[in-house]
């Protein structure tokens, strides 16, 4: 089996998620990566939500990651219910009831990471709760530990010279910091320090000549362009993925991209969280010490 998944925008295929998501009305979802194509640990895929849709409350025996794509839609949860929008993300840990719920007339769109995946063979690994009480939702404020399970990033949170503590919301630390090289800006929304301890979330960002040569991982990636062009080797094979486009890398799946002399972002999930040491294994590092070897036998 191939350690790698392409899929295109144009096959997004939006289905009825069953189990998933008890009591759904309105609701459906592209499941683009999961076990069938091979996955250990990753369920990846994109969920719409239908003016007047809703779910009923219900826990996951998998930890959930989503970031809101477009458009408007409530999620209560035992710690709050808030209003999210485009451009918000969060974490509902496993075990932690919650519910959607639509709002305004315009269709709501998020993607998602369940880790480890939702198993079909054992009921999606999802269990109905007694419904959550009403609330009146509040916006995501990075400032109130009342929602610090969630969070919002925009462009500007891209911009590497808009770092300054005048310019952020909330007080600089390391989680306000970019990682930034090679012509790469990195963003962690979801980790260990928002609360997860299964997967991780974050946005990418590519200047015109952002380039990652050949690498694996111990872990397995999934990718949502969010905006621009890049070109994607996996396994030696080249694609050019374009926006709406997801693709995924399995462990020991040798991948590469570069951008198209244009800037482009895109959604990144790594899961299980990256380990501490030896999370990269760049094939042009071995090849130094293949050529010293030879030298050295």
């Amino acid at each position: 089996m191939a350690r790698f998944v392409v899929r295109r925008r144009d096959e997004a295929d939006y289905l009825d998620p069953g189990p998933l998501a008890p009591g759904a009305q309105g609701l459906t979802r592209w499941r683009a990566v999961g076990e069938a194509d091979g996955a250990a640990h990753t369920d990846f895929g994109i969920t719409r939500l239908a003016p007047g849709g809703r779910t009923a409350a219900h826990v996951h025996s998998f930890e959930e990651s989503f970031h809101v794509l477009e458009g408007e839609v409530v999620l209560a949860t035992s710690e709050a219910t808030v209003r999210l929008v485009a451009g918000d993300y969060g974490l509902i840990p496993i075990g932690v009831p919650h519910a959607w719920r639509a709002v305004g007339d315009a269709e709501a769109a998020w993607a998602d990471l369940f880790t480890p995946p939702a198993r079909e063979r054992y009921g999606s690994d999802t269990y109905r709760v007694p419904e959550i009480p009403d609330a009146t939702p509040v916006r995501v404020d990075t400032r109130d530990p009342r929602t610090r399970s969630f969070g919002n990033i925009t462009t500007e949170h891209m911009n590497p010279a808009r770092q300054s503590q005048e310019l952020l919301a909330v007080s600089a630390s390391m989680r306000t910091a970019l990682l930034v090289y090679s012509g790469i800006t990195l963003k962690m929304m979801v980790d260990s320090d928002l609360g997860a301890t299964l997967g991780t979330l974050f946005m990418v960002q590519y200047d015109p000549d952002g380039k990652a040569g050949p690498h694996d991982h111990p872990l397995e990636e999934a990718y949502l362009i969010t905006e621009g062009e890049v070109i994607a080797t996996f396994d030696g094979e080249e694609f050019l993925l374009k926006e709406g486009d997801i693709a995924w890398a399995g462990v020991g799946c040798v991948h590469s991209f570069a951008a198209t002399g244009a800037p482009v972002r895109w959604l990144e999930t790594q899961s299980p969280q990256m380990p501490p040491r030896h999370a990269y294994r760049f094939a042009r590092d071995w090849e130094y010490l293949t050529e010293h070897l030879e030298e050295e036998l």
